[in-house]
């Protein structure tokens, strides 16, 4: 988006946040939105309302929403501490209910997020990448361009540096 955005885990939230900049659906997203009142029963039955600031507000080409992103063992520890706002759904994904009652009230997605579902192998990608995929690097002329493509063609397991 071309501005800092923080993640307060530089496990699970960095790994979501390179998710949101490579993914063609995510338009925008915003750290730290204003909280967000849940309401649900608590484990001994009764009505809990409190005010939660998800971590991510994320404006996608199929929707719009908060996200809040946990890693596995983080959930299985409030799952059992609270079952009713963190439940596993049939898929074996998590969901969040009282962020999903709230969210039909305005038209918008809630989702719960785990580590769980990180393609780790791409988050080692980019980061192998990182300074490659962010630099600036003026156009190649098309002759240049026409020259690496044929060498490649003639050799497809050539080397960078070759």
């Amino acid at each position: 988006m071309g501005v800092t955005i923080q993640a307060e885990s530089h496990r699970v939230e960095l790994a979501g946040l390179y998710e949101y900049e490579h993914d063609h659906k995510t338009l925008e997203f915003y750290d730290q939105p204003p909280a967000i009142r849940l309401a649900y029963q608590a484990k001994n039955g009764r009505q809990v309302v409190a005010w939660h600031t998800p971590d991510y507000f994320v404006l996608r080409t199929d929707g719009v929403g908060w996200e809040e992103w946990k890693t596995e063992a983080g959930l299985e520890r409030a799952a059992g501490a609270m079952p009713h706002p963190y439940k596993r759904d049939p898929l074996g994904g998590r969901r969040g209910p009282p962020g999903e009652t709230l969210r039909a009230a305005f038209g918008l997605f809630y989702r719960l997020r785990s580590s769980a579902e990180i393609d780790w192998v791409f988050q080692r990608n980019l980061r192998f990448l990182e300074d490659y995929l962010g630099s600036e690097v003026p156009p190649l002329g098309e002759h240049i361009a026409e020259a690496i493509l044929a060498l490649v063609e003639q050799q497809p397991g050539l080397h960078l540096d070759e």
